[in-house]
């Protein structure tokens, strides 16, 4: 996925004299840009990504403001349940009055639980209900066969963002959950708790945590995404736990004895009798609570929010939290997203446009098929496989023709809590999604809302997704010429459909089953061009640390594929300006992060920082060196032997 929330950057790129285009592209476009950006106080960074989901936000916060206030009239039942949440969410004296009261019966369920067996006679519930439990499974596509669902079984995850942040010299994962464990603590103790229960409970919740950190996948065996597909025989299954009814778990979630389940994490279940037992009990009912209790303390009133939010700062490292108005607009357009995207799309996007990107993206593609009919790497027969699963990609552009039915069921009660309504809504996303156990897989899903700016490959259907908000300047403008526009959007596209051939994505055919469509020899050398991928990236310095290749290379085998392309497509107009394309694509780039999220984003980040992003692509490109008579001895210089092109 070409994913704005996971770009990367920081401000330690600047240099104070002009980058001269030989030797540093990115620089050279964003440098004075980069020595000047503020990032917003309540932000963690700040650029081309970050500049138009700001425009989203005013544009939207202002219409969510002027229906709440009644100023004006709304003709739309489900956008009207989204600005009713928005008003609960934004009325901090209805919410003071409830104050810790709507958690206190869900944390005494918690608190109830006497013994593990307890614990494992609730599970179902407790799982329907949204507690965190150590073992837990949900729905979806089956990867062997995406017409049909199943079941996939997970672990508990960390308090952290990886593993990498408990590593003994992580000084940055030390003082983190020294502040976690503060902000819990202190949580605890505002709903009820005496100052030494609850630093009882976080330290048996951390030794929990802590004694999971071995055992769980690291960001980088998860990038590995056909890794999670691990299929047990349900009979096998029921057997992993001494002490947990895997079986009432399953069965009573989903209504039915399946034959098989998927496991994500093998290694994880292997361990599941170390990890869950009776002497380990205590610290998993801990765990429950803290996690139970962090998750949801934003969403009781404004001083929970604050004081959870110390923590969500500590991470992130912005300065401040979104103001109380901010917020209210983010959390209602994140749980009625499908809705808000469609009136975002539909207001400032319209049908014309869609059609507009619609055929863009089908003349990438068939640059694309170009691409691959003259690959010289390729047998034959791969060849031809790999044209029809280009041919099969399905395109969603802008915003959804119709809204998922689930959204009816969203009904706001602005006379409750902003928990209890949360609550409801929470419980009937989790049924819903249970449901579809026995029903075929929803082709027609977006993975992603029209207000978004983003896009994404989905491998499990095949199919790429181009929100309304992403197709805006400097991506996609009229006002711009072709070559800008290619170096933008059309890299962007390319991006998405180069992801169904990367080391993930390649192992899925035209219906998004995984199923091994090559010959054996031509995977053996696509094998060997993402480990040249892997090796161009990997170890280099950044921010005080350095780019892991393995995690990145999906991202970077689609950023290399999807600038191909697009300078192909770019280079058919008779007024190709290759500085123009090169130029825009390091601009889209542009970014600019707090020391915290950087940090973050090269541990769990599976898409390199974005500088590297411009550059490094940029170097794999011949035609860069001719447009910008770039030479040996130059900082953009790349000896020809370790460019990388692999579509």
């Amino acid at each position: 996925m070409l994913m704005s929330k996971v770009i990367g950057g920081s401000g330690d790129m600047v240099d104070a004299k002009p980058a001269d285009f030989k030797d540093n592209l990115y620089l050279a476009v964003n440098g004075a840009w980069q020595e000047n950006a503020k990032i917003p106080a309540d932000k963690s960074r700040t650029g081309g990504f970050m500049d138009l989901d700001e425009g989203v936000e005013k544009k939207l916060m202002k219409e969510f403001h002027e229906y709440a206030d009644g100023e004006k009239e709304l003709d739309d039942d489900l956008m009207t349940q989204a600005v009713k949440l928005y008003r609960l969410a934004n009325n901090v004296d209805h919410l003071s009055k409830f104050h810790q009261q709507p958690i206190l019966k869900d944390m005494q369920r918690i608190s109830d639980l006497s013994n593990l067996q307890d614990l494992s006679e609730n599970m179902a519930q407790l799982s329907k209900d949204g507690f965190p439990l150590p073992i837990d499974g949900d729905v979806d596509a089956d990867m062997k066969n995406t017409a049909k669902n199943a079941f996939y079984i997970g672990g508990a995850g960390l308090i952290l963002p990886d593993k990498s942040y408990y590593a003994e010299d992580n000084e940055s994962g030390k003082k983190l959950l020294a502040k976690y464990a503060e902000i819990a603590g202190r949580l605890l103790s505002m709903i009820g708790y005496k100052l030494e229960d609850a630093k009882e409970i976080v330290e048996k919740a951390l030794a929990f945590d802590k004694s999971l950190v071995p055992i769980v996948k690291s960001s980088e065996e998860w990038a590995d995404y056909t890794k999670v597909y691990n299929p047990m025989d349900f009979t096998e299954f029921i057997t992993k736990s001494d002490k947990l009814d895997l079986k009432s778990l399953v069965v009573d979630l989903i209504n039915d004895t399946p034959e098989k389940v998927i496991i994500t994490e093998p290694r994880y279940l292997d361990n599941l009798n170390k990890l869950v037992n009776d002497d380990t009990f205590e610290n998993i009912k801990a765990w429950m609570m803290v996690k139970f209790l962090t998750g949801n303390a934003s969403i009781l009133d404004e001083e929970f929010r604050q004081t959870i939010g110390e923590y969500q700062l500590a991470k992130s490292g912005a300065k401040e939290l979104q103001n109380r108005t901010k917020y209210a607009y983010h959390f209602a357009s994140g749980i009625f997203s499908e809705v808000v995207g469609a009136y975002y799309g539909k207001k400032y996007f319209g049908e014309k446009a869609k059609a507009d990107v619609r055929n863009m993206v089908k003349k990438m593609i068939s640059i694309y098929e170009q691409r691959l009919s003259n690959n010289t790497w390729l047998s034959e027969d791969t060849k031809k496989k790999a044209v029809v699963k280009l041919d099969k990609i399905v395109i969603k552009v802008g915003y959804p023709d119709k809204i998922q039915d689930i959204y009816s069921k969203f009904e706001i009660n602005e006379n409750d809590s902003l928990y209890d309504n949360v609550s409801r809504i929470k419980k009937i996303i989790t049924q819903d999604s249970l449901d579809q156990y026995h029903k075929p897989v929803d082709r027609e899903k977006w993975l992603m809302p029209g207000h978004m700016v983003n896009a994404c490959y989905d491998p499990s259907r095949n199919d790429i997704t181009f929100p309304a908000a992403i197709l805006q300047a400097p991506f996609y403008s009229l006002e711009q010429t072709n070559s800008e526009n290619f170096g933008g959007i059309g890299a962007v596209i390319a991006h998405e459909i180069s992801h169904a051939f990367d080391n993930n994505g390649a192992q899925f055919d035209e219906y998004g089953n995984m199923n091994n469509w090559w010959t054996e020899e031509d995977y053996a050398k696509f094998k060997d061009l993402t480990k040249k991928m892997i090796e161009e990236f990997d170890g280099i310095p950044y921010a005080g640390s350095k780019v892991n290749g393995t995690l990145v290379v999906s991202e970077n085998v689609a950023d290399v594929g999807g600038l191909r392309c697009a300078l192909e497509a770019a280079k058919q107009d008779s007024d190709f300006d290759a500085k123009a394309f090169f130029t825009n694509w390091a601009k889209v780039w542009r970014n600019k992060s707090t020391k915290q999220l950087t940090e973050m984003f090269l541990s769990i980040d599976v898409h390199s920082p974005a500088p590297l992003r411009a550059n490094v692509m940029a170097q794999n490109m011949d035609e860069f060196y001719d447009a910008f008579d770039v030479k040996p001895g130059d900082g953009m210089w790349l000896d020809e032997d370790k460019r990388v092109n692999i579509w």
